[in-house]
């Protein structure tokens, strides 16, 4: 029997004897704060930059009033976010010399960035060599199914193979998905390849790493990737050095201190996938750390979702961990993609997947929000959305108008406590135009939602990915796009679930919304591609 086939419906519970706590780094906060502290210099010196110039102020200004105008004739012809060059405009605006300072440092492509972002394009480059589509699955697929055929197309095109006779479990809170994942990674025999935004020394970390130092000790490979970010403030000092005297292969994301004089800090890597023996892969919106299995309280009961493949869509998976992998290497030597390869004789199941990735290195053409946007555009019957942010592109709302216009059941999810104070008003504010013209808005009553899911009556997509500026355009992100009737039809009990404990918002309370929320919400619309 398959060692990964999935048999936990009597299993006892893991989760239940461990205990959750916060373990917060001083060194860790510090190196953020000096970090913040430095780029906030950076920014008042250079504000305060044309009083140093006041004996000259005529001509001064003469100069940089041309230059400003040059820059904002810039900004509107960039192939860019509409609202993000509508940011930067309104900054040269207001600060006419400090905002071209800045849009020259931080706003434009170039210097470390593009540097930067030719590495990555290059590993993906030749990370997607290994990944191949096998015709007789595509034609299949777009000849039966001729609305998610036309997706499929397009994902295919950008690189994304579909692949078919995967099996997907899908897990409804965090819980249970770690529950899982605990079972699976003691049945590894080769390696682990482990990737998540988030680390948190904590209850589910002292599981994990228990596992995997085990592991290690029997020989099999543990490669264990995570973003500066994310793992600073909730790990300890020498985190890294630790897991490297015990075996571990740890490679850090983007060191925040690293790039802060062009804000390239600001692009983190937000994927989270586990891989094992290249037979069984993880992903969704979960992390490694205790509030996502609610063995602590952090705003509520917190909701997150995961799945579990089986398949010839795990490869999928490992590529993308793989590209992210070299890029936060330093060699010029590739490992071999083929190593971390399992070849499956057999069907695991009878869904359809496209892993789909995407990330700043591709901007402006980024493949996952024009994924998103389609499954909005090419709904039929239902349309339900996840998101604990709700931050997008007028283009993207007008789609999910049209969609409840043309008699689409639209309905969003978003948080009723939420994480983040100033993107709450945000998400507020986008309810107004879609509350009136039809869109069903939910929220979350028992506290968080975390998940990141979109439903149409042709697939399902679950991964990392939010909808908002940030997961669009500014982090690498990861996800599965899923055609099966099971898969479907059990994420979608869970939205009915969901709808059930959640608060529908209607448009009149939207307006009655308390008035100092009117008051600040529209500027932070104004810059809420900088958040």
């Amino acid at each position: 029997m398959d060692k990964f086939f999935n048999q936990n419906t009597n299993d006892v519970s893991i989760l239940k004897d461990l205990k959750g706590r916060i373990q917060n780094n001083l060194s860790g906060y510090l190196r953020i704060v000096l970090t913040a502290v430095i780029v906030l210099i950076q920014c008042l010196f250079i504000i305060f930059l044309p009083f140093a110039f006041h004996s000259s102020t005529v001509y001064f200004y003469f100069i940089w009033e041309i230059i400003s105008v040059i820059a904002i004739v810039t900004l509107v012809n960039r192939n860019q976010s509409p609202s993000y060059r509508l940011a930067w405009i309104s900054i040269v605006v207001i600060l006419p010399v400090s905002g071209f300072i800045m849009y020259y440092l931080w706003g434009r492509s170039g210097g470390s960035k593009q540097r930067l972002d030719q590495n990555m394009l290059r590993q993906i480059s030749y990370g997607n060599q290994f990944l191949s589509q096998d015709e007789d699955v595509y034609l299949d697929f777009i000849s039966d199914n001729p609305i998610a055929g036309r997706m499929v197309k397009y994902m295919e095109t950008e690189g994304f193979p579909l692949t078919a006779g995967n099996g997907v479990d899908f897990y409804p809170m965090g819980e249970d998905v770690f529950e899982e994942i605990f079972r699976d990674l003691e049945k590894a025999e080769k390696f682990i390849l482990i990737d998540f935004f988030i680390v948190a020394e904590g209850g589910i970390w002292d599981k994990m790493h228990e596992i995997l130092k085990r592991k290690i000790s029997e020989g099999v490979e543990v490669k264990f990737l995570y973003d500066d970010f994310g793992a600073a403030i909730r790990t300890r000092k020498y985190f890294k050095q630790i897991l490297e005297n015990e075996g571990f292969e740890i490679r850090v994301f983007n060191p925040v201190h690293k790039y802060m004089g062009e804000l390239y800090m600001n692009f983190r890597s937000h994927q989270k996938i586990l891989v094992i023996d290249g037979e069984v892969g993880y992903t969704g919106g979960f992390n490694l750390a205790d509030e996502y299995a609610n063995l602590i309280e952090r705003f509520g009961v917190w909701k997150d979702t995961g799945i579990r493949i089986r398949g010839e869509a795990v490869w999928g998976l490992t590529v993308v961990f793989l590209q992210m992998w070299e890029a936060s290497g330093t060699s010029d030597k590739h490992i071999d993609y083929l190593n971390y390869k399992a070849n499956f004789m057999y069907s695991c199941g009878d869904v359809y997947c496209q892993v789909i990735s995407d990330g700043p290195a591709n901007n402006p053409s980024n493949p996952i929000e024009s994924i998103y946007n389609q499954m909005i555009v090419f709904s039929d019957k239902y349309l339900y959305i996840t998101t604990p942010y709700l931050i997008i592109e007028d283009y993207m709302k007008t789609s999910l108008i049209e969609a409840a216009k043309r008699g689409v059941d639209v309905r969003i999810i978003t948080p009723n406590i939420p994480d983040k104070k100033n993107v709450k008003l945000l998400t507020n504010y986008n309810y107004g135009p879609l509350l009136r013209e039809g869109v069903r808005i939910y929220e979350y009553t028992p506290g968080f939602i975390h998940a990141k899911q979109i439903l149409t009556e042709n697939a399902v997509i679950v991964g990392t990915i939010n909808m908002d500026y940030r997961s669009f355009y500014l982090h690498y992100e990861n996800g599965v796009w899923m055609s099966g009737d099971a898969i479907q039809e059990t994420v979608r009990k869970d939205f009915f679930d969901t709808f059930e404990i959640s608060k529908e918002i209607t448009y009149e309370e939207w307006l009655n919304r308390p008035y100092s929320w009117k008051l600040v919400q529209p500027l932070l619309n104004l810059f809420s591609t900088l958040f």
